[in-house]
């Protein structure tokens, strides 16, 4: 018995179809979380759940002020944090609940790839 298989769409084709998961694999946002000491702080401020300054942070981290400063001004221009000033203090607060809306439209578009594979060079538009 001959076993009929399925022609998947080349890696070519695929790419130059549209779809959630183009948006939602943002590089900036995936830059932000690869360093270990961002990740370190991103990690502290969701587990606070309150704004904290950077001094804080800093504390709670073990890492020097000025390198903390800067993890946090990576991680607020990737929109992963809130960002206020009070006077000569920046407050900061994980964005938690954007964090996790993203990574959770993120899962959903890749199991919608994973039920729906692109084949015989039919790829779906989402």
């Amino acid at each position: 018995m001959t076993q009929v298989r399925k022609q998947h769409a080349s890696p070519k084709h695929a790419s130059k179809k549209r779809a959630k998961i183009d948006k939602l694999l943002d590089p900036e946002l995936f830059k932000a979380l690869a360093d270990p000491n961002r990740a370190r702080v991103l990690a502290c401020l969701i587990k606070c759940a309150r704004p904290c300054s950077v001094t804080e942070v800093a504390e709670c981290c073990s890492v020097d002020f000025s390198t903390v400063a800067r993890q946090l001004s990576t991680l607020s221009k990737a929109g992963l944090l809130e960002a206020n000033k009070d006077g000569r203090t920046m407050w900061y607060t994980a964005r938690n609940t954007h964090l996790a809306t993203t990574f959770h439209a993120l899962a959903d578009a890749i199991d919608e790839w994973n039920a729906n594979p692109c084949t015989d060079g039919s790829c779906h538009n989402a």
